[in-house]
């Protein structure tokens, strides 16, 4: 069951820190059931692909719907009949969408490599990880003290909960000042008129999801080269419910 909070993510508990964590866990809560359509959406188009073709497919859904959704709401905010404070809410849903789009992609991978993650805390540590690109990875090898390439492996049953816990409490405060401020200037970027607007709010989430990408392969590495064997006709080879 998703708890509500980070836990052990110090100062950034408190105020805004706490609204930006909630939204994580919300995020995570919301897209994890709906990870194997996403697959299976992957698979649409050819349902013999590969793992490491349906990885590269969901690296373009996700590059595409991030960059379309900025510039919708950038181009939303800046006509002329919508006020600021209405260009600044939509601007903050979108926020909300962007954390679920990624979050959703992050989750699908995991999936596609086998990674099984059962708890919550582990999904968080994945997210953010991954969300916070190089820094996040060094957090975590830091306080894992573990090195080396593809660390979203070594998350199901190598890491204990305790040191889990460490790791996120760190991630969160580094989410909420690096991640969470980041997309504030997205934010205030996308009620820029004339047009402006929207051109800022499709390149900034297309080059934020770019690197996610990149972080991704970094954290899981290089896709299996077949699927798992299905343990009965009825579902396919990784068990998704067919689209």
């Amino acid at each position: 069951m998703v708890s509500g909070a980070l836990e052990g993510p110090g100062p950034a508990s408190g105020g805004r820190g706490q609204a930006v964590l909630g939204l994580l866990d919300k995020a995570i809560s919301a897209q994890a059931p709906l990870v194997r359509k996403n697959i299976a959406r992957a698979r649409q188009r050819n349902p013999d692909a590969t793992p490491g073709e349906v990885v590269r497919n969901l690296e373009r859904m996700y590059v595409s719907a991030l960059a379309s959704t900025g510039a919708a709401v950038g181009a939303t905010a800046a006509a002329p009949a919508v006020g600021t404070g209405i260009a600044l809410a939509l601007s903050a849903g979108e926020f909300f969408s962007s954390l679920e789009l990624s979050t959703l992609f992050v989750l699908s991978l995991a999936e596609v490599h086998g990674v099984q993650l059962d708890e919550i805390e582990r999904r968080r540590t994945l997210v953010m990880g991954i969300l916070l690109g190089e820094s996040g990875s060094t957090t975590i090898g830091n306080v894992a003290e573990r090195t080396g390439k593809h660390w979203a492996r070594y998350l199901v049953d190598k890491v204990p909960a305790a040191t889990l816990r460490q790791i996120n409490g760190v991630l969160g405060r580094n989410f909420v000042t690096k991640y969470g401020t980041k997309q504030g200037i997205i934010v205030l970027g996308r009620v820029v008129p004339f047009g402006i607007g929207a051109a800022i709010g499709g390149g900034a989430n297309a080059t934020m999801a770019a690197l996610a990408v990149r972080a991704a392969r970094r954290a899981f590495g290089p896709a299996p080269q077949a699927w798992p064997e299905a343990p009965s006709s009825e579902t396919d080879n990784v068990g998704l419910v067919q689209p």
